[in-house]
């Protein structure tokens, strides 16, 4: 078993000065935390993996594809592979859970 406490995992990531925390990686699955500063900028290009995004806090929008809708804690957005996407008019900042099927990379050529 792998288990994790999210308080934890902030700590971890506000420790390492990156945004992207990430903090597990088997074959078929990843996960992260990401952290966006209120005003910021997220400066993504699109995956070549599924990723499923779960908003812990805060309050911003996201594009994905031509689609646009706001988020906060609670919200949960699917990303196809391969898919133009960002997080942006951020108000809050933004604490996220990413999840990426199978692991972040795992099909980059």
């Amino acid at each position: 078993m792998q288990a994790f406490e999210i308080t934890q995992l902030m700590q971890k990531q506000l420790d390492s000065g990156e945004s992207y925390l990430e903090f597990l990686k088997v074959p078929d699955l990843s996960m992260g935390l990401y952290v966006l500063p209120t005003g910021g900028l997220d400066p993504q290009s699109p995956h070549t993996e599924d990723e499923v995004y779960y908003i812990l806090s805060g309050r911003a929008k996201i594009k994905v594809g031509d689609e646009d809708r706001d988020v906060q804690a609670g919200s949960i957005v699917y990303v196809a592979k391969n898919v133009e996407h960002r997080f942006h008019s951020i108000e809050e900042e933004l604490t996220v859970i990413v999840f990426f099927a199978p692991a972040e990379y795992s099909n980059r050529p």
